[in-house]
């Protein structure tokens, strides 16, 4: 019966080929062969089916002829192994005789040994002990078995006790034994057993191809194996092993470095991790087991662990709900060789955070049994113990659960103790937050988001909220999400994981979802795709009132193209008042590259952490002066330019965006379970303010109901502020590609929820500025300098706008203000420096560029700017420096290649020159002025007696223009 059932599984074993191919190959390979290997270690966690591989490799050493032996934790010693093997050869037909008569001797000595140790241990009326005995009875207290018979009762015996009965065991030993050969066969077992082993493998190895021990639950049997198996396999201290030994280890923990690493060549480890995904189908599939639901739920609750997945496939599911939970399965096995209940208790509180230290594993067992049950030393100590679990690895200091074990764990806790879970997940939230705020005093926000720990503590404490199942926060973790996306893809990827692990751990399905799919959007698409994903959850803005929107419209497009802007400049400005007032760079026209140009021209500005938006780094895909896509000529009004189309035109003159108070219901969760909940809406929840957690979820505050099951996910509503930065980063993302329509697109519905946002409006004029719609440039900026006089972005935009209006004495004081509100502003320098150039004063237009490539000598804009000037002022060498500099920093920057053809072409290398010229023309064929300037090149080719043509050619700037 046994054997039919053995084969039946092993005909729906579906897994593992690589393992069994690679272990059956071995025996195709001589021993002779360097490819050959003497030893297998197969090591994963518990459940991971290592002990079901050893079985087949049994199988298939037998199959190619081999004598086998298993042994496994039953056996408790060196010689209970050896016994273990006698009695499984003797099976196949194959006795070890003189090894089976050893070890009869070993029992009986073993047994008399025993009572001249319980003799020997009768106190002494006098005399003290040698320090030989003493040396003695320490080890035998430490080794549990150096003195015969005596660990069993090592734990209850003083070492004095011991040290004064040692004498007296050794001459109770001599007179009891017949020989030294007998002392040695209790004292020292292995030393006696080995060499009759290895002469016994010796004469079966005459008679059978293979001989394979397989050594299972290492974990165990390693600690008095794995020193002996060492010496047997790489010593000749018991004699010479047959070639034909074949060993297979299986145990939790790899081999050991320290003992093993000198004998690589000649062994092959075998890490085994959970099934995937095909995998597990296949098992469950050879059960009759296929329908998707069902095995949607087996993988969920398997995490691929075979040892449950075969224990769930046996009972053969037909539905969702058949499929048994195993996770209290799952942690018996973890945990089997642990009886401590302190060490149980401690390991699974260990699985609640997603990393640990000796300060978050305090902060785990605060007020558990197990710190009531250990003193400061003890929790030291019992730290150290979960450190060496095998489950659990350790990096960078910390220490992490494996996947496939930690889930159960936290299964098993959250489905029994629902509200127990909810209690610890909020007081390890309230540890994490208590340390975060103890990182971010007194620094603001900006540099917090940089700081790798504030971030992880952040983290941290939003992770425990969520599986605490608070209902603010999964809408705080999606802002939280937002401000990641501007610090990069790495980190946007710790908040989308955020979610997946929360989502998989609290048993919130849908929270888990969203995780994925914000993390298939970021895999394919970077921080844009994240966005893009979130926009469709949007809450909508209030609704509009056009009528007083005309008529505010009216209002202001009566001074929309006034000659200068005395009034804004007469504004007393107050920067302490407009801490958001730091400003961002904006590119020019005369900026846009033909390719690759980095997008990073300006300086990183590190102001307040209120800094507005990114929004200066526009396209540098556009040939140089070629108005963007859909752009107006110059000066005119497009369908952009009507106030019925302007940003806040849907609202009327003194409408307001609620603060988040104002959108809350009672119910004052981010999980609103009503109708009113639904994307698209206005948010029917209490979203708290951007950068805070909401306090009153903490134990020392109200929970609102963790333990409750809460709505679904798509209930989760954005505030209005966290829909006003998506819609703001995605207008930047839009611009740096050229796209302003699509870019001014989000930034009218920015506008429509704040529409007092100076930062906003002064995106919206600077990219109707680079569309060349300076009409709405002027209201946009204009606008924004009403609401915020300090904002020197908006100053430095406005002043540029003014300078290709043909003002260059406004743009002048513009630019003025800025400078003098940010003075190192490289962008505003460089502008400034147009209007110096505008207004005849080369001189001050030469300071400021020195200025801004001081101020950033990695731009190489700033350093085509200076050549320009440095060629219109005849010091061409000079100007020649920072054209083949700018060129270094960016080989596809066109209007360089133009300038340089030209001063190439006025110092007499004309060749070059037209090289040059070829270049920027390869790289835009629109670009008129760099078209006659290569005319001209080829004529001074024929007669170069003529200078090449003037700078005039250039237009009213006398700079690279490529129209």
């Amino acid at each position: 019966m046994q054997e039919l059932i053995q084969r039946r599984r092993r005909a729906g074993l579906v897994a593992r080929s690589a393992e069994l191919d690679l272990f059956r190959a071995n025996f195709d390979t001589p021993p002779e062969d360097e490819r050959h290997r003497f030893l297998f270690h197969v090591h994963g966690n518990a459940g991971v089916g290592k002990t079901f591989l050893v079985r087949e490799f049994e199988q298939i050493a037998r199959e190619r002829g081999a004598l086998t032996a298993y042994v496994d934790e039953s056996a408790g010693s060196v010689p209970e192994a050896l016994e273990v093997m006698c009695r499984q050869f003797a099976a196949q037909r194959r006795r070890f005789k003189s090894l089976e008569r050893l070890l009869v001797s070993h029992r009986e000595r073993l047994h008399e040994a025993e009572a001249a140790a319980l003799a020997a241990l009768a106190p002494e009326a006098e005399g003290t002990p040698s320090a030989g005995s003493m040396a003695v009875a320490r080890a035998g207290l430490a080794g549990l078995g150096m003195v015969p018979g005596v660990g069993p009762f090592a734990g209850i015996l003083d070492p004095a006790q011991l040290a004064q009965g040692a004498d007296r065991l050794r001459a109770g030993l001599s007179a009891r034994f017949r020989s030294h050969e007998d002392v040695q066969l209790v004292l020292s077992p292995e030393s006696a057993l080995t060499p009759v082993l290895v002469d016994e493998l010796s004469d079966a190895a005459a008679d059978v191809p293979w001989a394979v021990l397989l050594l299972d639950t290492y974990e165990q049997t390693g600690r008095f194996l794995d020193g002996w198996l060492h010496d047997l396999m790489t010593t000749d201290r018991h004699g010479l092993l047959p070639a034909t030994i074949v060993v297979v280890t299986a145990g939790q923990r790899r081999a050991d470095p320290a003992r093993w690493s000198g004998f690589a060549d000649h062994m092959t480890a075998l890490p085994l991790a959970p099934f995937t995904e095909a995998e597990v189908r296949g098992l469950l599939a050879a059960r009759g087991v296929v329908a998707d639901p069902v095995v949607a739920e087996v993988l969920r609750l398997t995490g691929g662990l075979p040892v449950l997945v075969s224990t769930l496939a046996e009972s053969r599911p037909t539905g969702p709900d058949d499929v048994e939970d195993p996770s209290v399965t799952a942690v018996d096995r973890f945990l089997k060789w642990e009886q401590d209940p302190v060490r149980r208790a401690a390991a699974l509180a260990g699985a609640l955070p997603r990393w640990l230290d000796a300060d978050v594993f305090g902060a785990v067992l605060e007020g558990s049994e197990a710190e009531r049950e250990c003193g400061d030393s003890q929790l030291d100590e019992l730290y150290g113990w979960l450190r060496g679990l095998p489950f659990v690895g350790e990096q960078a200091s910390r220490l992490r659960y494996h996947d496939v074990v930690r889930a159960p764990m936290l299964r098993m806790q959250r489905t029994w103790f629902p509200r127990g879970w909810a209690e610890r997940q909020r007081r390890l939230a309230a540890v994490f937050r208590r340390w975060r705020e103890e990182v971010e005093a007194g620094r603001d926000t900006a540099e917090l988001w940089a700081d790798e720990e504030w971030r992880e503590l952040r983290l941290a404490e939003s992770y425990h909220l969520l599986c605490a199942r608070e209902r603010s926060v999964p809408a705080q973790a999606l802002r939280d999400l937002v401000e990641a996306c501007d610090q990069g893809e790495s980190v946007t990827g710790r908040w989308t994981r955020l979610l997946e692990d929360a989502g998989r751990d609290a048993g919130l399905e849908a929270v888990a979802r969203w995780g994925r799919e914000l993390s298939e959007a970021l895999d394919a698409g970077g921080t844009h795709a994240v966005m893009v994903r979130l926009l469709d959850r949007l809450p909508s803005p209030p609704p509009p009132s056009r009528t007083s929107g005309r008529d505010a419209g009216r209002r202001l497009r009566r001074h929309p193209t006034v000659d200068d802007d005395r009034d804004l400049l007469a504004a007393p400005v107050n920067r302490a008042a407009h801490p958001a007032a730091v400003p961002t760079r904006a590119l020019s026209p005369e900026q846009w590259p033909q390719s690759g140009e980095p997008l990073d021209e300006e300086p990183q500005h590190t102001g307040p952490s209120s800094a507005p938006p990114p929004g200066d780094e526009l396209s540098r895909d556009l040939p140089w002066g070629a108005p963007p896509p859909g752009a107006a000529p110059p000066g005119t009004a497009s369908e952009e330019d009507t106030w019925d189309d302007a940003p806040w035109g849907d609202l009327p003159p003194d409408s307001t965006v609620p603060d988040d108070g104002e959108w809350a219901d009672e119910g004052g969760g981010a999980w609103s379970g009503g109708s009113g909940g639904a994307w698209g809406s206005p948010a029917p929840v209490g979203a708290l303010p951007d950068g805070a957690l909401d306090e009153d979820v903490l134990p020392d505050g109200a929970p609102d109901g963790g333990e409750h099951e809460p709505p679904d996910w798509q209930d989760v509503v954005l505030s209005p502020q966290t829909a006003v930065r998506i819609h703001r980063s995605q207008a930047v993302a839009l611009a740096t590609r050229g796209d302003y329509a699509a870019a001014l697109f989000h930034l009218r519905r920015a506008a429509a929820l704040a529409p007092d946002d100076a930062g906003i409006l002064a995106l919206m004029g600077e990219y109707h500025r680079a569309r060349q719609m300076y009409s709405a440039a002027l209201r946009d900026l204009r606008k924004a300098l009403t609401l915020d006089p300090a904002h020197s972005y908006a100053w430095a935009s406005l002043g540029a706008t003014r300078l290709a209006l043909g003002n260059p004495a406004a743009a002048l004081a513009d630019l003025d203000r800025a400078l003098e509100l940010e003075p190192d502003y490289p962008w505003a320098l460089i502008r400034r420096a147009r209007a110096w150039r505008e207004l005849g004063d080369p001189a001050r237009q030469l300071a400021d560029l020195d200025r801004a490539v001081l101020l950033q000598p990695d731009s190489p804009w700033a350093h085509c700017e200076r050549g320009d000037a440095l060629r219109a002022a005849g010091r061409d060498e000079e100007a020649l420096v920072h054209f083949d500099r700018a060129l270094t920093l960016d080989p596809a920057y066109t209007s360089a290649y133009a300038s340089r053809g030209v001063t190439l072409s006025r110092l007499g290398r004309h060749t070059e020159a037209l090289a040059d010229l070829d270049r920027a023309l390869e790289q835009s064929p629109s670009y008129a002025w760099a078209r006659t300037q290569r005319d001209e090149v080829r004529r001074r080719l024929d007669d170069s007696a003529h200078p090449p043509a003037h700078d005039s050619a250039h237009g009213p700037e006398h700079g690279p223009d490529p129209s």
